[in-house]
């Protein structure tokens, strides 16, 4: 037995090689996206337990739902995405920010 790992990888052939990539890169963004909705699901739950007090609280909490909301519409539905871009505009402008 050596002291030194085999890589394995230079033992196969260029398309296993690339299979074995994807699988890795797709496990990545899987246990990425699972710390994001752990995240999500964190701060939603925040947002429920604990009412705004402040406009610019319930401002964030506005935006944070209309953001969602828009992130579920199909990307054809421009009615919809123009109408919550308006609402978000106008909650940027009567907060007073840039």
């Amino acid at each position: 037995m050596t002291e030194t790992p085999i890589d394995l990888d230079k033992h196969r052939g260029m398309a296993a090689q690339k299979a074995t990539d994807i699988r890795r890169v797709l496990a990545d963004v899987e246990a990425n996206a699972k710390q994001l909705r752990e995240a999500q699901s964190l701060v939603e739950i925040q947002l429920l337990a604990v009412p705004a007090t402040s406009w610019p609280e319930a401002v964030a909490k506005a935006r944070y739902v209309l953001n969602l909301y828009s992130a579920s519409l199909a990307p054809t539905d421009t009615h919809h995405r123009d109408l919550v871009a308006a609402v978000l505009a106008d909650l940027t402008r009567l907060s007073g920010e840039s």
